[in-house]
């Protein structure tokens, strides 16, 4: 029984005794059930009655002692005690427990997967780095976050688009043209330009493609050079997130906002809204009409676009899309974004706080790391890549909250200790795989299944940890919190250790096979299955052999 069956247990006995006269009183939409501190007090423990009891005119010991008669008689519950001033701790009888674990294995990857998100149209907009050099250490938390809260919103049923918003218009990418052409002469780096032995690949890439570039005045060469070097670039981005096991739906090009006009639509419509207004020769949005500290200039007195104008057009872009909630995840020095975007949203006629949401990630720091050599300032993603792995990195920088700095240390992410928690769970999924390749050699499979003999306490532990699974999952997506699936895969692979040291699948020495082998084989097949699919909401790879 998962704790959402309880819950709908415990649901249908209240209205059940309203129906019959126990009590009067409104019915919650559904019942809290959490695990009690202490195994002693039973498997699931609910305040139902300390909510309702005040509200039904009773004493709360009264109401608890009322819900205890029907759900003592209800399917799958061995016993149900009152504690305190009206606590209800619920032990479920060993079949109701264990049935877990065919449920499981026969659900496979879709279990975890619920709809508490159902229906929900998002627009997830992260990394968005600018396309004039290589991914970098800012870049790692929000790449591997991102994409696993697109991972776990999309297990939790909602429509999701993974967004990547390229900054290719404006200034920096002609100083990045410049910087190539620079390089392809053998010029210095121009001001405010861009250095690094990755601006020398580009001209060498541009060369293969236009071989007679070289021979064109710098005014002809520089817009092909342009394009030619971002297109490189962008090529060399979106390989190294795929090596980092991150896709995206959509590149949303900030060129294509300035040629198909849309930033002067965004500027009429908004003003249409009446939120513009003209000063000084240029065009203003009211912003602080809604929150933000000062107004912002969409065009300026010369009649050039400003970046804001921009972000304005882009925001219009994804409600004309049919996202009805956007979620931008920003670096550490974005604080100064949320007014203004919300500020754009509220213009736009959207709900500030049900529209839009944005998330602001803290800085990471790499005990060691190196310069790269390509890029000669920076700590290149890829290189983080090759040396600590992706999924060490992935995982590290998914076990904490956004809003928390952190500091990885690598020896500890390249150690094969139970100290590593990659490495711990990893562990538990290979050492899960291998139990069964040794049953089977054993001639254990799962023909049967008796979940009664499922007793020993190890047993009893890693079912109640198995049924809180999709109750993660959806926790995490509704907080934008992936670190919440790698905790829970932690203890998961605690409790299957434990088991593991006490309860053998495989039959030992000369002993036949029984059906309390075959049974454990469903559970030990049970943990495989959720430490997977939780691995892979964090995009991290569940070996079968370490």
């Amino acid at each position: 029984m998962r704790p959402e069956q309880l819950s709908d247990a415990i649901s249908h006995a209240l209205s059940d005794a309203v129906a019959a006269g126990e009590f009067s009183v409104d019915l919650p939409d559904t019942v809290k059930v959490e695990r009690p501190k202490s195994r002693d007090h039973g498997d699931w423990a609910t305040n139902v009655a300390l909510q309702l009891a005040k509200r039904a005119g009773m004493n709360p010991r009264e109401f608890a002692t009322l819900l205890k008669g029907r759900l003592e008689s209800a399917e799958g519950i061995a016993s149900v005690d009152i504690a305190g001033p009206g606590f209800l701790n619920i032990t479920l009888d060993a079949a109701s427990a264990g049935e877990l674990a065919r449920t499981i294995v026969e659900a496979g990857d879709s279990y975890g997967r619920n709809d508490s998100m159902s229906g929900r149209v998002v627009n997830l907009e992260f990394v968005s780095a600018n396309p004039t050099g290589p991914l970098h250490i800012g870049h790692t938390r929000w790449a591997a976050l991102g994409d696993s809260i697109g991972r776990v919103l999309r297990a939790s049923g909602a429509s999701i688009t993974r967004e990547y918003y390229i900054n290719d218009a404006g200034n920096q990418m002609n100083v990045f043209a410049q910087s190539v052409y620079n390089r392809m002469h053998d010029l210095p780096v121009p001001e405010g330009g861009y250095p690094g032995e990755y601006v020398r690949e580009l001209a060498d890439a541009v060369l293969a493609e236009r071989p007679d570039i070289r021979d064109l005045d710098a005014e002809a060469a520089l817009p092909v050079i342009r394009e030619l070097a971002y297109q490189a670039q962008l090529a060399d981005i979106k390989q190294t997130l795929s090596d980092f096991g991150v896709e995206f739906d959509v590149y949303f090009s900030e060129q294509t906002l300035h040629a198909s006009g849309a930033v002067g639509q965004a500027v009429d419509r908004l003003r249409e809204q009446g939120h513009v207004f003209d000063d000084g020769g240029a065009v203003w949005l009211r912003t602080t009409d809604f929150g933000d500290d000062k107004d912002r200039v969409m065009i300026r007195a010369n009649g050039e676009p400003t970046y804001f104008a921009a972000d304005a057009a882009y925001y219009l872009s994804k409600k004309d899309r049919g996202f009805t909630e956007k979620i931008y995840l920003l670096g550490a020095d974005h604080h100064g974004y949320v007014g203004r975007l919300k500020a754009i949203a509220s213009c736009a006629g959207d709900d500030a706080e049900a529209n839009i949401e944005i998330l602001i990630g803290q800085l990471i720091s790499v005990n060691g790391a190196k310069l790269s050599k390509r890029a000669g300032n920076i700590i290149e993603l890829r290189d983080l890549i090759n040396w600590l792995g992706a999924d060490a990195l992935r995982y590290s920088l998914g076990r904490y909250p956004a809003d928390s700095p952190i500091a990885i240390d690598p020896e500890l992410l390249q150690s094969k200790t139970n100290d590593n928690p990659v490495f711990y769970v990893q562990y538990a999924h290979a050492r899960s795989c291998a139990a069964a390749r040794n049953a089977g050699e054993k001639g254990v499979d799962r023909t049967a299944f008796d979940a009664a003999l499922l007793t020993h306490e190890t047993e009893n532990e890693l079912l109640a940890l198995l049924a809180q699974y999709p109750n993660q999952v959806a926790s995490a997506a509704e907080f934008r919190e992936p670190h919440r699936i790698a905790r829970y895969l932690e203890s998961l692979a605690g409790a299957y250790h434990r088991w593991y040291g006490a309860c053998r699948v495989a039959p030992q020495g000369n002993e036949s096979v029984t059906d309390l082998n075959r049974t454990r084989l469903w559970l030990n097949d049970a943990t495989t299955q959720v430490l997977a699919n939780g691995l892979h909401l964090l995009g991290v790879t569940a070996p079968e052999r370490m």
